[in-house]
């Protein structure tokens, strides 16, 4: 067995708890230091986790020489620069979802791997679990898909900045199930119309439920439907799904199997495995990927094209009217090299001959 990779943990919040117990569960890791702004917070954490002997630090700096690797579990905003400074000495990141807050800053942090030459995978962990797997293989049993939906109906009460957000569902939730429509379809999103606004009874300040439609390029559709104020029969956090393809159709409600039908009555059974599943799953393929040099599915330049939904999607709720995903792109380009002061990151972003190919969405 190979020694275990050394990893930098930077953020020592809930999320960051969650990590630590995912790193402490995985032999082929080892944690080597902790990063918080609140050192008692980094100190309190890492004791209550069994790592009372791993130095806690309030910088990167402090502790990067004995690191391998980063996990960046710091809050969206600080994302850029904890991942862009990590990469930058060396060090390949695994970085909590939202890769960025836009996608100008997104294509920066691809310009920071491509500089390094590191990996930054982002950990879209619903992407990892056994139930969308088994869906998976359902569908590709099935044929191809011509419309896949996701419901999604929960009723939280976050308090704090969520509540406070002009698209607390679209910017904060819709991400995961964008990132796996693209994981099932096994195509990319064209464009995107949406609506989105608040109910009268909701106790969010933004709106905090919409309705989409993405075209894909090989002519799927995609609808999501949701809202983070709807008490009662409320739906599981992944959603609920279903595929309607040329050989029949297939739903999974988000927690247990998925079940499918084929077109002729018969029941096409699941096929579950037993691979790590949420942030376990995303860990082990980041190690294996960083080992190995195999892209991750969550890959930075692909991983892109998910946030670039997202933003379309407000854009679009914005304005009442279709929004294409390379327009997004295309234009965040723009404003990166307008933006971007590093001499190295704006070079790379200058060397691209076409930003859409960068990024996968052009072959």
């Amino acid at each position: 067995m190979p020694d275990p990779l050394r990893l930098l943990q930077v953020g020592a919040g809930g999320m960051g708890r969650a990590w630590l117990r995912t790193i402490a569960a995985n032999p082929s890791v080892q944690l080597v230091g902790l990063v918080d702004l609140d050192l008692d917070v980094a100190r309190a954490a890492a004791d209550e986790h069994g790592y009372a002997d791993v130095p806690v630090a309030t910088s990167i700096d402090e502790l990067a020489g004995g690191a391998d690797a980063v996990i960046d579990v710091t809050v969206p905003v600080a994302h850029p620069k904890v991942s862009v400074d990590a990469l930058l000495r060396g060090l390949p990141v695994l970085c909590e979802k939202p890769l960025a807050e836009t996608v100008r800053e997104c294509l920066q942090m691809v310009a920071a791997s491509e500089v390094s030459g590191k990996l930054l995978m982002v950990s879209q962990s619903r992407r990892y679990f056994r139930a969308v797997a088994a869906f998976q293989r359902q569908l590709a049993e099935l044929g191809p898909i011509g419309t896949l939906s996701c419901e999604f109906y929960k009723a939280p009460h976050f308090s704090g900045f969520r509540e406070r957000m002009a698209e607390p569902l679209l910017v904060d939730m819709a991400i995961h199930q964008f990132d796996l429509s693209r994981k099932l379809i096994g195509s990319e999103p064209v464009s995107v119309y949406c609506d989105s606004y608040n109910p009268p009874w909701s106790w969010f300040d933004g709106n905090a439920a919409a309705s989409a439609i993405f075209t894909y390029a090989d002519g799927t559709r995609f609808t999501f439907a949701g809202s983070w104020c709807a008490p009662g029969l409320e739906t599981s956090w992944n959603g609920f799904w279903r595929a309607s393809t040329s050989g029949g159709t297939a739903t999974w409600d988000g927690d247990n199997e998925p079940v499918a039908e084929l077109a002729s009555g018969e029941p096409l059974p699941a096929t579950m495995s037993d691979e790590p599943q949420e942030i376990a799953g995303s860990l082990v393929e980041f190690v294996n990927a960083v080992r190995t040099s195999t892209p991750p599915q969550s890959e930075v330049h692909s991983n892109v094209v998910s946030l670039a939904m997202v933003e379309a999607a407000v854009r679009s709720a914005n304005t009442g009217a279709p929004v294409k995903i390379a327009d997004v792109i295309t234009e965040a380009h723009t404003e990166a090299l307008a933006t971007t002061e590093d001499p190295a990151l704006h070079a790379a972003l200058k060397s691209w001959p076409n930003p859409l190919k960068a990024v996968g969405l052009e072959p």
